[in-house]
């Protein structure tokens, strides 16, 4: 009996049509009865769903549910549908309980700790973070106030350097502000301020302002004024409510300001920074307790403190003397004021807080005003431009004493309206001392 042939459509050599029966073809002459016979496949699963052929090879499969209706897709199998055997053949050993022991023959754990009901989310990648980070609000430019600030500190439409945290600096604390200025020639500002208000034993109130002066010649100058302005008014704040008199406490904070500045030169950042024409780091310091009925003023160096009376038609007063060279000129009699602050040596200091000063010799003294006024306490940088006490009290408003924040910019102001040439800090002070909250504006 003839086998059946396999029913072909086209030549498996060339592709020639055939018809039914064909045994050859009939372009090339290729021998129809040499193809193999189609194998009898199964799909295991169909496209739409039907029921796959029973296995051949002994496995029960198991059978896919079918779908509840046109719009859902058949079941899928899952690995854990079916037991599973090792390498020969043989079903595995039922799965151990949780906890069970550590198999002896084996020497491995096939037991694991219970798993938690929540898992700890792994720390986000800083990258990832940094980028879903909500932008902060773009920074405007100081200059011409119309681009964008980039991230390195520079206008993307004018190109005008922003300034720095320290370039310019504002403060209130009750009736206490304070203001310090890069000024106009100054790469970086190395003046420091601290000011607090303190309430003595007996309730009354008490007001602090400490101003400090980096010297520029030694390193880390601002870091310098920076530690003296913090070290001073800390400790002033903190004796003041033990009852410690404000002329002792005084004291007792320009010798902290100059440990704290003596211990910059001991810190490795002064090490790297240091050249043979530096000294360590060091600063000067001022400044003024006023309580209700006393007014301490203290320093080392250059930097002052005034006094100007609300009533103009009294005189006003430098309170502190100058440690420098022009000062000591003055008071040797070898020259006048004039001729003395004229000379280029006027303002090379013969006092200063730091580990390279000959001797810490802090300058306290103690004033009962007999009427209310303010104390300004500043920096060079501001008594260049009103340097008598009657040119101070000229530019101090006449409301200084209510709103000193207002009078503190406006110092500053004058400064950088002459010249700009220093650093410019200045606190305000109102005496007799008020409550906090009062006086403010």
């Amino acid at each position: 009996m003839m086998s059946q042939m396999p029913q072909l459509s086209a030549c498996p050599s060339c592709e020639e049509p055939l018809e039914s029966g064909d045994r050859f073809c009939g372009a090339c002459g290729y021998d129809l009865s040499v193809v193999p016979a189609r194998p009898d496949d199964q799909p295991t699963i169909t496209l739409n769903g039907s029921v796959p052929a029973p296995s051949t090879d002994g496995t029960d499969w198991p059978v896919a549910h079918q779908p509840a209706g046109s719009d859902t897709a058949a079941a899928a199998h899952l690995p854990t549908d079916l037991r599973g055997t090792d390498s020969g053949g043989s079903p595995l050993p039922p799965e151990q309980p949780t906890g069970s022991p550590v198999s002896p023959a084996s020497g491995v754990r096939f037991d694991r700790p219970p798993e938690p009901d929540e898992y700890p989310l792994q720390a986000p990648d800083p990258r990832v973070a940094e980028l879903a980070a909500p932008a902060e609000e773009a920074k405007l430019c100081v200059a011409c106030r119309a681009g964008r600030v980039d991230s390195d500190g520079y206008c993307e439409n004018c190109g005008h350097a922003q300034p720095r945290e320290r370039d310019h600096m504002e403060q209130e604390s009750g009736p206490v502000a304070a203001v310090s200025d890069r000024g106009l020639r100054h790469h970086r500002n190395e003046d420091a301020f601290g000011i607090g208000t303190a309430t003595l034993p007996d309730g009354s109130p008490a007001s602090v302002a400490i101003v400090c002066d980096g010297v520029s010649s030694a390193t880390r100058p601002d870091d310098a004024s920076l530690a003296a302005a913090r070290a001073a008014n800390e400790s002033l704040l903190a004796a003041l409510p033990r009852g410690t008199h404000p002329q002792q406490a005084m004291h007792d904070a320009i010798v902290a300001a100059s440990h704290a500045v003596n211990a910059l030169a001991a810190e490795p950042a002064t090490a790297r920074e240091h050249t043979p024409h530096q000294n360590a780091p060091a600063c000067t310091i001022v400044g003024a307790v006023v309580t209700t009925g006393l007014l301490i003023v203290g320093w080392v160096g250059d930097s002052r403190a005034y006094w100007v009376p609300v009533d103009r038609t009294s005189p006003p007063a430098r309170l502190t003397e100058d440690d420098s060279w022009a000062a000591q000129m003055v008071a040797a009699g070898l020259m006048n004021e004039a001729e003395a602050y004229a000379d280029e040596r006027a303002h090379a200091i013969t006092g200063w807080l730091g580990a390279d000063a000959y001797e810490l010799e802090p300058h306290t003294a103690s004033f009962k005003p007999d009427r209310p006024g303010v104390v300004v306490v500043c920096t060079d940088g501001l008594w260049n431009y009103a340097e008598a006490a009657e040119d101070m009290a000229e530019v101090v408003p006449l409301d200084a004493a209510v709103r000193p924040l207002h009078s503190a910019r406006v110092l500053v102001g004058h400064a950088l309206d002459g010249g700009g040439h220093d650093n410019v800090t200045v606190a305000v002070v109102p005496f007799p001392a008020v409550l906090p909250g009062a006086g403010s504006a």
